[in-house]
């Protein structure tokens, strides 16, 4: 017998603290924990249930499905579609939303997902893990459109994702800090294991994709510059460089030791017309939440991401992410180069 909180307590007590709350939310919450227990054990089991490899497939944004991409999309649809607590849905892994079907109750929530972040590690036995955002539908009783989600992500009711690694974790915030659960496999339940998760403002450990190195703009090259120069440097101090390859474990590295990680804009995304790497509704403003909620900061680098007004379902962003000292170097550092070119 456990003597923690389930998550599903949790949330109980987070709503008996909201004047007039109905339990809709509380519900919801809930069948996206059910969502995620499903896609954990997929994912446990890998090739054993032949869910490895690719589909044969593109998504919207031109790039090949795995399986598992299109098996967690369709958990998610499943479990969060019959309840009436949403109006509609969208995902990384769909070109359109998903309105609540004709039959079923239609409720005031909208939800983003992305089902499975970094599924290529599947096959290389990495961590991958699930995002999601929770947005209010505006327009009471007004049937949803793509309109209908492109709220900036200060609008955000709650954020979170699930980290299936070595255990799997679920990470939440409603806006009143951080909290992260262990999925405990014998009774099947979420247990608070990290109550009030907290980014340290300084770090000395960095994560991006060097090999992109001669593509960034310069503050990006600057930064980096300087972090590996070491003690012998502008810096006088050593860092260590990290890359996963799947924001789900980036973010939650830094949430339990610090860091900053950044997938910043380069030439190469601007010769595509494209205006970053990341999901600006999937990726960058859930994971934007649960970082700033945890007293760390998130910018493109020039701009906090919450504060961008999404024009497209599919938007892309840069990301730049963590310890909140170390972010604002790296906005810092765009300032001063967007000002010389000004002059």
């Amino acid at each position: 017998m456990h003597n923690g909180t389930t998550i599903t307590q949790f949330i109980i007590e987070e709503q008996r603290h909201i004047s007039g709350a109905t339990g809709d939310f509380t519900s919801l919450l809930n069948d996206i924990v059910t969502a995620c227990k499903v896609i954990s054990n997929m994912v446990n089991k890998g090739d054993l249930i032949g869910v490895l490899g690719s589909a044969g497939s593109e998504n919207v944004q031109g790039e090949t499905q795995k399986k598992m991409d299109i098996l967690t999309n369709e958990v998610f649809i499943k479990s969060n579609e019959w309840a009436g607590h949403l109006a509609a849905m969208a995902s990384e892994e769909m070109d359109d939303i998903y309105p609540i079907p004709e039959g079923k109750p239609r409720g005031k929530y909208l939800l983003t997902f992305d089902p499975l972040d970094g599924s290529s590690n599947m096959d290389v036995n990495v961590s991958v893990g699930t995002i999601f955002s929770i947005l209010r539908c505006p327009g009471e009783g007004a049937a949803p459109t793509e309109a209908s989600f492109l709220q900036p992500g200060t609008e955000q009711v709650a954020a979170g994702y699930a980290i299936y690694g070595p255990s799997t974790m679920m990470v939440l915030t409603t806006g009143h800090g951080v909290n992260g659960f262990t999925l405990d496999q014998d009774i099947g339940e979420f247990i608070l294991t990290h109550p009030n998760m907290t980014i340290p403002e300084n770090t000395r450990e960095f994560a991006i994709n060097a090999s992109n190195n001669r593509f960034w703009e310069y503050p990006v090259q600057r930064y980096v510059e300087e972090c590996l120069a070491g003690s012998e440097g502008p810096r006088g101090e050593d860092f260590n460089m990290r890359w996963i390859a799947s924001m789900v474990a980036e973010v939650h590295r830094i949430l339990t030791r610090g860091g900053i990680f950044m997938y910043p804009l380069d030439s190469k995304m601007k010769e595509k017309g494209i205006g970053g790497k990341l999901r600006l509704l999937y990726e960058g403003n859930p994971m934007s939440f649960i970082i700033e909620q945890a007293g760390g900061a998130a910018i493109t680098g020039r701009e906090r991401i919450m504060e961008i007004t999404p024009n497209a379902l599919h938007q892309r962003v840069p990301v730049v992410l963590g310890s909140k000292n170390e972010v604002q170097r790296v906005l810092d550092y765009h300032r001063e180069h967007d000002a010389m070119d000004a002059e």
